[in-house]
Protein backbone atom coordinates (compact mmCIF):
# COMPACT_ATOMS: atom_id res chain seq x y z
CA UNK A 1 0.00 0.00 0.00
CA UNK A 2 2.76 2.30 1.01
CA UNK A 3 4.65 1.69 -2.74
CA UNK A 4 1.39 2.39 -4.28
CA UNK A 5 0.89 5.66 -2.45
CA UNK A 6 4.29 6.88 -3.56
CA UNK A 7 3.60 5.97 -7.06
CA UNK A 8 0.18 7.99 -7.15
CA UNK A 9 1.84 11.12 -4.88
CA UNK A 10 5.04 11.03 -7.77
CA UNK A 11 2.44 10.65 -10.46
CA UNK A 12 0.58 13.58 -9.08
CA UNK A 13 3.70 15.66 -9.22
CA UNK A 14 5.03 14.89 -12.57
CA UNK A 15 1.02 15.52 -13.92
CA UNK A 16 1.43 18.93 -12.07
CA UNK A 17 4.72 19.83 -13.36
CA UNK A 18 3.88 18.73 -16.74
CA UNK A 19 1.14 21.23 -16.45
CA UNK A 20 3.10 23.96 -14.91
CA UNK A 21 5.43 23.42 -18.37
CA UNK A 22 2.95 23.44 -20.54
CA UNK A 23 1.10 26.51 -19.18
CA UNK A 24 4.23 28.60 -18.38
CA UNK A 25 4.48 32.07 -20.41
CA UNK A 26 7.79 32.99 -22.35
CA UNK A 27 8.46 36.33 -22.56
CA UNK A 28 10.94 37.62 -25.19
CA UNK A 29 12.41 40.96 -25.47
CA UNK A 30 13.85 42.07 -28.97
CA UNK A 31 15.84 45.39 -29.21
CA UNK A 32 17.99 46.90 -32.64
CA UNK A 33 19.32 49.66 -32.71
CA UNK A 34 21.07 50.90 -36.19
CA UNK A 35 23.02 54.33 -36.53
CA UNK A 36 24.95 54.19 -39.97
CA UNK A 37 27.69 51.67 -39.60
CA UNK A 38 27.18 50.34 -36.03
CA UNK A 39 24.39 47.89 -34.90
CA UNK A 40 23.47 46.17 -31.83
CA UNK A 41 20.91 43.29 -31.18
CA UNK A 42 19.89 42.01 -27.93
CA UNK A 43 17.87 38.73 -27.42
CA UNK A 44 16.40 38.14 -24.36
CA UNK A 45 14.18 35.13 -22.82
CA UNK A 46 12.32 35.29 -19.54
CA UNK A 47 10.40 32.24 -17.79
CA UNK A 48 8.89 32.32 -14.00
CA UNK A 49 9.38 35.82 -13.45
CA UNK A 50 12.72 36.40 -14.32
CA UNK A 51 13.89 32.58 -12.48
CA UNK A 52 14.85 31.39 -16.24
CA UNK A 53 16.79 33.99 -18.07
CA UNK A 54 18.73 33.80 -21.16
CA UNK A 55 20.45 36.71 -22.94
CA UNK A 56 21.90 36.94 -26.56
CA UNK A 57 23.84 39.86 -27.36
CA UNK A 58 25.52 41.06 -31.05
CA UNK A 59 26.51 44.17 -30.51
CA UNK A 60 28.56 44.34 -33.57
CA UNK A 61 27.33 43.86 -37.12
CA UNK A 62 29.98 44.48 -40.05
CA UNK A 63 31.23 43.36 -43.72
CA UNK A 64 34.62 42.01 -43.60
CA UNK A 65 37.45 43.45 -45.10
CA UNK A 66 39.26 40.79 -46.01
CA UNK A 67 36.36 38.21 -47.45
CA UNK A 68 32.83 38.46 -48.26
CA UNK A 69 31.28 37.52 -45.03
CA UNK A 70 29.33 39.58 -42.32
CA UNK A 71 30.91 39.18 -38.97
CA UNK A 72 29.30 39.30 -36.02
CA UNK A 73 30.46 39.34 -32.55
CA UNK A 74 28.09 37.43 -29.49
CA UNK A 75 27.34 37.90 -25.87
CA UNK A 76 25.66 35.66 -24.48
CA UNK A 77 24.72 34.98 -20.41
CA UNK A 78 22.46 32.77 -18.79
CA UNK A 79 20.50 32.76 -15.51
CA UNK A 80 18.98 35.64 -13.18
CA UNK A 81 22.16 36.96 -12.08
CA UNK A 82 23.25 36.95 -15.46
CA UNK A 83 26.67 34.74 -14.07
CA UNK A 84 27.62 32.76 -16.79
CA UNK A 85 28.85 34.53 -19.68
CA UNK A 86 30.04 33.28 -22.98
CA UNK A 87 31.49 35.52 -26.03
CA UNK A 88 32.19 34.83 -29.69
CA UNK A 89 32.73 36.30 -33.22
CA UNK A 90 31.50 34.35 -36.10
CA UNK A 91 31.36 34.90 -40.09
CA UNK A 92 28.29 34.12 -41.99
CA UNK A 93 29.07 34.22 -46.24
CA UNK A 94 26.54 33.50 -49.06
CA UNK A 95 27.05 30.18 -48.63
CA UNK A 96 25.21 30.07 -45.40
CA UNK A 97 22.79 32.03 -46.71
CA UNK A 98 21.79 29.52 -49.27
CA UNK A 99 22.49 26.93 -47.31
CA UNK A 100 19.27 28.43 -44.92
CA UNK A 101 17.36 28.96 -47.83
CA UNK A 102 17.56 25.10 -49.00
CA UNK A 103 17.08 24.25 -45.42
CA UNK A 104 13.66 26.48 -45.35
CA UNK A 105 12.73 24.58 -49.12
CA UNK A 106 13.50 21.19 -47.26
CA UNK A 107 11.08 22.05 -44.55
CA UNK A 108 8.64 22.94 -46.97
CA UNK A 109 8.91 19.91 -48.75
CA UNK A 110 8.55 17.64 -45.93
CA UNK A 111 6.21 18.83 -43.69
CA UNK A 112 2.40 18.74 -44.62
CA UNK A 113 0.95 22.34 -44.87
CA UNK A 114 3.77 23.76 -43.06
CA UNK A 115 2.36 27.27 -43.38
CA UNK A 116 -0.84 26.52 -41.88
CA UNK A 117 1.41 24.71 -38.67
CA UNK A 118 3.59 28.41 -38.58
CA UNK A 119 0.60 30.15 -39.11
CA UNK A 120 -1.48 28.88 -36.23
CA UNK A 121 1.58 29.01 -33.87
CA UNK A 122 2.05 32.80 -34.93
CA UNK A 123 -2.01 33.66 -33.25
CA UNK A 124 -0.84 32.08 -30.08
CA UNK A 125 1.83 34.94 -30.07
CA UNK A 126 0.86 38.09 -28.14
CA UNK A 127 2.85 41.61 -28.67
CA UNK A 128 2.82 43.26 -25.54
CA UNK A 129 4.91 46.25 -27.05
CA UNK A 130 6.49 47.48 -30.06
CA UNK A 131 7.84 50.59 -31.34
CA UNK A 132 10.08 51.23 -33.85
CA UNK A 133 11.76 55.04 -34.40
CA UNK A 134 13.56 55.83 -37.07
CA UNK A 135 16.11 58.78 -38.31
CA UNK A 136 16.51 59.32 -42.50
CA UNK A 137 18.24 61.89 -44.70
CA UNK A 138 20.37 61.40 -47.56
CA UNK A 139 21.51 65.64 -47.64
CA UNK A 140 18.50 66.19 -50.14
CA UNK A 141 15.50 67.65 -49.40
CA UNK A 142 13.42 66.25 -52.52
CA UNK A 143 15.01 62.54 -51.96
CA UNK A 144 14.55 62.43 -48.33
CA UNK A 145 11.22 63.84 -48.65
CA UNK A 146 9.99 60.04 -50.78
CA UNK A 147 12.61 58.17 -49.07
CA UNK A 148 10.65 59.48 -45.69
CA UNK A 149 7.16 58.09 -47.12
CA UNK A 150 8.79 54.72 -48.55
CA UNK A 151 9.60 54.39 -45.05
CA UNK A 152 6.31 55.15 -43.66
CA UNK A 153 4.97 52.56 -46.28
CA UNK A 154 7.28 50.24 -45.44
CA UNK A 155 5.93 50.33 -41.43
CA UNK A 156 2.51 50.14 -42.08
CA UNK A 157 3.12 46.84 -44.35
CA UNK A 158 5.05 45.94 -41.27
CA UNK A 159 2.21 46.45 -38.75
CA UNK A 160 -0.39 44.96 -41.17
CA UNK A 161 1.51 41.69 -41.03
CA UNK A 162 2.08 41.85 -37.37
CA UNK A 163 -1.32 42.50 -36.33
CA UNK A 164 -2.83 40.16 -38.99
CA UNK A 165 -0.65 37.08 -37.82
CA UNK A 166 0.01 37.92 -34.31
CA UNK A 167 -2.13 39.47 -31.14
CA UNK A 168 -1.33 43.48 -31.24
CA UNK A 169 -1.90 44.10 -27.33
CA UNK A 170 -1.06 47.41 -27.24
CA UNK A 171 -0.98 50.08 -30.12
CA UNK A 172 2.29 50.50 -31.83
CA UNK A 173 4.78 53.43 -31.40
CA UNK A 174 6.10 54.88 -34.65
CA UNK A 175 8.00 58.09 -36.41
CA UNK A 176 10.25 58.72 -38.83
CA UNK A 177 12.24 62.25 -38.68
CA UNK A 178 13.32 63.83 -42.08
CA UNK A 179 16.91 65.24 -41.74
CA UNK A 180 17.28 67.09 -45.00
CA UNK A 181 20.68 68.71 -44.21
CA UNK A 182 23.03 65.88 -43.91
CA UNK A 183 22.90 61.66 -45.03
CA UNK A 184 21.87 59.64 -41.91
CA UNK A 185 20.87 56.60 -40.75
CA UNK A 186 19.18 55.59 -37.48
CA UNK A 187 16.68 52.87 -36.61
CA UNK A 188 15.64 51.48 -33.34
CA UNK A 189 13.65 48.48 -32.60
CA UNK A 190 11.64 47.64 -30.00
CA UNK A 191 9.59 44.76 -29.44
CA UNK A 192 8.40 42.82 -26.55
CA UNK A 193 6.16 39.32 -27.42
CA UNK A 194 5.12 36.35 -25.27
CA UNK A 195 3.30 32.82 -25.68
CA UNK A 196 2.77 29.68 -23.47
CA UNK A 197 5.45 26.71 -24.03
CA UNK A 198 2.64 24.45 -24.43
CA UNK A 199 1.89 25.87 -28.02
CA UNK A 200 5.66 25.94 -28.87
CA UNK A 201 5.87 22.25 -27.88
CA UNK A 202 1.90 21.60 -29.92
CA UNK A 203 3.65 23.29 -32.52
CA UNK A 204 6.58 21.02 -32.60
CA UNK A 205 4.78 17.65 -32.23
CA UNK A 206 2.48 18.82 -35.73
CA UNK A 207 5.75 19.27 -37.32
CA UNK A 208 6.64 15.76 -36.41
CA UNK A 209 3.30 14.43 -37.00
CA UNK A 210 2.93 15.59 -40.61
CA UNK A 211 6.22 15.57 -41.73
CA UNK A 212 6.72 13.00 -45.01
CA UNK A 213 9.04 11.95 -47.28
CA UNK A 214 11.91 10.42 -45.05
CA UNK A 215 15.30 11.80 -44.00
CA UNK A 216 16.00 15.71 -45.17
CA UNK A 217 19.27 17.01 -46.18
CA UNK A 218 19.79 19.91 -43.70
CA UNK A 219 22.93 22.00 -43.85
CA UNK A 220 22.68 24.46 -41.12
CA UNK A 221 23.01 24.09 -37.58
CA UNK A 222 21.49 22.82 -35.83
CA UNK A 223 19.59 21.59 -38.20
CA UNK A 224 22.06 19.22 -39.70
CA UNK A 225 22.19 16.99 -36.69
CA UNK A 226 18.96 15.88 -37.61
CA UNK A 227 20.04 14.78 -41.19
CA UNK A 228 23.02 12.11 -42.60
CA UNK A 229 24.47 15.51 -44.23
CA UNK A 230 27.43 15.93 -41.87
CA UNK A 231 27.84 19.76 -43.62
CA UNK A 232 28.16 22.24 -40.40
CA UNK A 233 28.52 25.89 -41.23
CA UNK A 234 28.83 28.86 -38.53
Amino acid sequence: MKLLKWLLITLIVLILLIISVILTKVKILLYYYHNNDNDHLKIEFKAWFGLIKYKKEIPLIKIDDNSPTIVTKEKKTLGPLEGTEKKDTKQYSATDLMNSIQDTKELLTHVVSLHRIVKNFLNKISIKEFSWHTMVGIGDAAYTGMLTGAFWALKGSVIGLISHYMKLKAAPTMSITPQFQFAVSHTVISCIFQFRIGHAMGAGIKLIKYWKGGMASFKTKPLSALSNDKTKTV
